[in-house]
């Protein structure tokens, strides 16, 4: 059986396999630097992490995007200006001895704030998730021709429970609000959506640690889990943060699984109750999905003709390539995988209902 240093540094290497092949090589290099040098020079953070009590991995508590999360934090708002000016678009000429360095001097000088961070799951909210559920958000529509109840689970700022207020290049097509300042168009295979009409009577999302986004602190938080030599992704969550903060609707703070459960007893006749999420149902303990799982097969078991159920969600599988985007449909029960997608939204493999 592994150490737990052993296993946190086969999870920083295993973050930065991920971040090479997901276009980020700044953070693949930060985590493989982590992944070499963490050691007990780097303190109460470099201590906690090498004896980190959970699964430090990728599939688990992502310990190294927690750890990218804090250094990027540290770097936006200004607290290690050092740091910041190795950062990109500075890195380039920048060694590894310099670059852990200053790594090292934030662990140590700023480990309140770093621990503080390493507290809590990343909240990435990937606005360019929004393709895949706003294509499933379409399926759906064709499917049970009635007005959609959306309830998202892990919301973070909500960014994704407004799929159907951007807009879309997909297959060929330009979907969705037409001229939105938020547009998606990941590289498509597959036929094309449905054509049906996407009318959104309800929405909610619940999460451990809604953020707020016209709060300066909580984009803030949301734009740190964004890898900091990602500028288009930056400049997208940027654009989705603003479209949103005009926005009525706000993400609850609350436990998924007992929200999930308030959610599902307060469904209307005539509309279809949409529960979704994306690369949020690793983070939940196992009991909670257990649990989850079942209040969904209970409330799908009571679905009806009038009231239809469909469980919609972007989630890793350890298939690949990408998630498996995946949706159920009550009363008839059926389920598919819709769609093979790029965590970050890049590319849709789309097979359809």
């Amino acid at each position: 059986m592994q150490k737990p240093e052993e296993r946190a540094r086969d999870a920083f290497r295993e973050q930065a396999e991920a971040c090479h092949s997901l276009g980020s090589p700044f953070t693949a290099r930060l985590c493989a630097l982590a992944a070499e040098r963490l050691s007990a020079a780097e303190g109460q953070v470099g201590a906690r992490i090498l004896i980190w009590p959970g699964d430090p991995s990728v599939a688990g508590d992502a310990l190294p995007l927690r750890l990218a999360g804090a250094l990027h934090a540290s770097v936006l708002e200004g607290r290690a200006p050092k740091l910041a000016g190795l950062y990109p678009p500075h890195d380039g000429k920048v060694d590894d001895d310099a670059l852990w360095e200053a790594i090292a001097e934030v662990c140590r000088d700023d480990a309140a704030f770093v621990l503080g961070r390493l507290d809590s799951a990343p909240q990435t909210n990937e606005v360019r998730r929004s393709a895949m559920v706003f294509a499933g958000m379409l399926t759906i529509a064709e499917h049970f021709r009635r007005p959609l109840v959306l309830s998202e689970l892990g919301a973070s700022a909500g960014l994704n429970l407004h799929a159907e207020r951007y807009s879309y290049r997909l297959a060929g097509r330009d979907l969705g609000e037409l001229g939105s300042s938020v547009c998606l168009a990941p590289r498509w295979e597959g036929p094309p959506l449905p054509e049906a009409e996407l009318r959104v009577a309800a929405r909610g999302g619940c999460d451990l640690h809604p953020l707020d986004p016209s709060s300066a602190a909580d984009r803030l938080r949301v734009l740190s889990y964004i890898w900091a030599d990602q500028e288009e992704r930056l400049a997208l969550t940027r654009a989705a943060l603003d479209l949103v903060a005009g926005q009525r609707e706000r993400v609850e703070k609350s436990d998924a699984v007992d929200w999930l459960e308030r959610r599902l007893g307060g469904q209307d006749d005539n509309r279809v109750h949409v529960v979704f999420h994306t690369i949020a149902w690793q983070y939940l303990p196992d009991e909670s999905k257990k649990r989850g799982a079942a209040l969904l097969r209970h409330a799908g078991s009571q679905a009806s003709a009038e009231r239809p159920l469909a469980w919609l969600r972007l989630e890793g599988d350890g298939a690949g390539p990408g998630a498996a985007l995946t949706l159920t449909t009550w009363p008839e029960g059926e389920e598919k995988m819709i769609a093979r997608a790029d965590y970050h939204g890049r590319w849709v493999r789309w097979t359809g209902w």
